[in-house]
C-alpha cells in the first residue's frame, strides 16, 4: 500500500515538476542550466520511482532525503515569491503544489523506513501432557 502511494506521489510529482520547468522556459535565464534543472527536479525523481518499484533496501530513505531538498527549496521560492513585488501567483501555485507533494514523499517514505517487520512470536509453551493411565 505505502509503495503504490509513493509511486503515485512521485508520479505527480514529476508532472508537477515538469509543468513549472515548461513555464519556467519563457521567463529570465536562471544561473543553474536547464539540465541541471531538468535532471534535478524531473529524472530524479523518475529514478526513485524505479528504484521503489524495484523495492530496493534503502529507496525510502532516498525518497526522505529528496522531499526534503524538494520541500526546502519549494519553501525558499514561495518566501521568494510573496516578498518579491511582481505578481507571480502561477509560480506560487505550482511551488505550493510541488511543496505539498514533496511532504507527502517525507511523511510516506518516512513511515515506509520507520516501519520495521516485526518478527513473528515464538510459538507458545505446551500444556503438559495429560498423566497416562494404566
Amino acid at each position: 500500500m505505502r509503495r503504490n502511494a509513493l509511486l503515485a506521489v512521485l508520479a505527480g510529482l514529476v508532472l508537477v515538476q515538469l509543468g513549472t520547468f515548461l513555464l519556467r522556459l519563457g521567463a529570465e535565464p536562471s544561473p543553474i542550466s536547464d539540465a541541471m534543472w531538468i535532471g534535478f527536479l524531473v529524472l530524479i525523481p523518475v529514478g526513485l520511482a524505479v528504484v521503489v518499484g524495484l523495492r530496493l533496501r534503502g529507496a525510502a530513505m532516498a525518497c526522505v532525503i529528496y522531499g526534503t531538498v524538494g520541500l526546502a527549496l519549494d519553501l525558499a521560492t514561495v518566501v521568494q515569491i510573496l516578498t518579491a513585488q511582481a505578481d507571480r501567483s502561477s509560480s506560487l501555485v505550482t511551488s505550493g503544489i510541488s511543496g505539498v507533494l514533496n511532504f507527502l514523499v517525507v511523511a510516506i517514505a518516512g513511515q515506509a523506513f520507520l516501519d520495521v517487520a516485526q518478527a513473528p512470536a515464538p510459538p507458545g509453551v505446551r500444556p503438559p501432557n495429560p498423566p497416562s493411565f494404566p
